[in-house]
């Protein structure tokens, strides 16, 4: 098991088990919404599909500012700003169908996963990055299959639920390493 390495990592390690606790909460509530939407794009659906890159804003911006000791903060700015262009693409395509809308969310989820991953590889030091790591390949994956499904018969939705509960999972595990992590130390 990583462990953490230096006082500066000790000190982010139980903002960010926090955060990920908050991070999996969060994408659970908001796939099971998606879900009772029925991945349709009304009122609802087109609030929770911007609201998502929005919470990743929120969480980068707390993950940044507790990051400046160990240095990692500069890819969670580069993330904040992927995610507020997502946002924005998110509202503007929102109105011409889920294929737009997955074109977007799959753009974002091959930035977003190459940014955590090389945020998540810059900490391994400080332990429970693992899954952040194996996330952040996983969400490039992915991303590319929601722009290959956009462009399929029906395109749907769905996946992107999954998606968000895939991600929730790799918080959570990650959280969990994170809280071993500071007990070994």
């Amino acid at each position: 098991m990583t462990t953490v390495d230096s006082p500066a990592a000790g000190a982010i390690a139980p903002v960010l088990r926090r955060l990920y606790f908050v991070r999996f909460a969060f994408a659970i509530v908001w796939a099971a919404l998606l879900f009772l939407t029925k991945a349709q794009l009304g009122p609802l659906g087109i609030t929770l599909i911007v609201l998502y890159p929005l919470f990743d804003v929120a969480a980068a911006v707390v993950d940044a500012r507790s990051s400046h000791a160990t240095g990692s903060a500069r890819g969670l700015y580069v993330n904040i700003a992927i995610s507020l262009l997502a946002a924005a693409g998110l509202a503007v395509t929102a109105s011409s169908g889920v294929p737009a809308v997955l074109r977007v969310w799959g753009a974002w989820a091959i930035v977003a996963g190459v940014v955590q991953l090389i945020v998540a590889v810059s900490r391994r030091g400080m332990g429970g990055q693992w899954p952040m790591i194996l996330s952040g390949g996983i969400s490039v994956l992915a991303g590319g299959s929601f722009i290959v499904g956009a462009a399929a018969p029906n395109p749907a939705l769905t996946n992107v639920a999954g998606y968000a509960v895939l991600g929730g999972v790799f918080f959570l595990v990650s959280a969990i390493r994170l809280g071993r992590a500071a007990t070994v130390n």
